[in-house]
């Protein structure tokens, strides 16, 4: 028995609205046909896709296998729809994408005008997190994510690699003139970004590797952005990627200091993230040659 391409829609709406009832008040259709529709589905495939009682509806780990299967079909078929209509050379049509907050309003948000003007007809959704997000999960179709990403079911690649620097401004360094070694180095931290608030964060001293405790002392938040307000303001030295001070550097609002003690790149790389299928849809692809061009030096 093979099953009915027709019912896969009417799963993931169970899967998603996690119920019978709510999928079928949200696809306008009678409860059994939902019923009947899943059952033909486990039928077909000889797999428990569900556990259901008369108050919950539980995936089990075959159906969040053939969920994600399904998501794909979705996204195929949607895709043939746009050929067959003649839309496959004009990006058109809705776009979610997840992007850490920094990287949103520092690299993006500027350019969104231009993205825009060239195309009208892309509606754009942007999710600003600095959660971890989940492509399938969350219904995304692009997400940019710190650090590398390992997962067999999407699509990762770098989009910005640049460096971890040490500034300050350049009325600290005036006021203070901090030593060379790490141990003065650390002393002068008074801000970090929270993930690398470590008590053995990686470095290359001389090009040696060692580790420098940021987790006494120092205040830690989980925006980049306000890291560098505090260093701008006078908050002692700390690590930042440069592609969020590159600007204030040129323009000597922030200084470089400490470059003998250095990080691994991959401390500050940013990869995009998308599902892995056999074809880009134009929007998605526009999106993604947007993203290379914002990040270029």
């Amino acid at each position: 028995m093979r099953w009915n391409i027709d019912d896969i829609p009417i799963f993931v709406k169970v899967v998603e609205l996690t119920g019978f009832t709510a999928a079928a008040d949200a696809l306008g259709m009678p409860k059994s046909t939902v019923s009947k529709a899943v059952n033909r589905l486990e039928d077909a495939l000889g797999l428990r896709l569900l556990n259901r009682n008369s108050r919950n509806v539980r995936v089990t780990s075959e159906g969040e296998t053939f969920y994600r299967q399904a998501m794909l079909i979705m996204e195929q078929v949607r895709e043939a729809d746009a050929v067959v209509e003649g839309l496959s050379a004009t990006p058109a049509g809705r776009l979610v994408v997840a992007l850490p907050p920094a990287f949103c309003q520092e690299i993006v948000s500027p350019a969104l005008a231009t993205f825009r003007r060239r195309y009208p007809n892309v509606d754009l959704e942007i999710i600003a997190t600095t959660h971890g997000a989940d492509i399938l999960r969350d219904q995304l179709d692009i997400a940019v994510v710190v650090g590398p990403l390992n997962d067999s079911e999407l699509i990762s690649r770098s989009l910005y690699s640049g460096r971890l620097v040490w500034v300050t401004s350049p009325g600290f360094l005036r006021d203070n003139a901090p030593g060379d070694s790490p141990e003065d180095l650390v002393g002068n931290i008074q801000i970090c970004e929270k993930r690398y608030g470590l008590r053995r964060m990686p470095v290359r001293i001389e090009g040696a590797p060692a580790h420098l405790d940021l987790t006494r002392g120092v205040t830690h938040v989980n925006d980049p952005l306000s890291v560098r307000a505090a260093v701008l303001a006078g908050a002692g030295i700390s690590l930042l990627p440069e592609l969020y001070c590159r600007q204030h550097m040129l323009q000597g609002e922030l200084v470089e200091v400490y470059e003998h003690i250095s990080f691994d790149l991959s401390s500050s790389v940013l990869s995009v993230v998308y599902p892995s299928r056999r074809l880009l849809s134009p929007t998605t692809r526009a999106f993604l040659e947007f993203l290379d061009e914002v990040c270029s030096p």
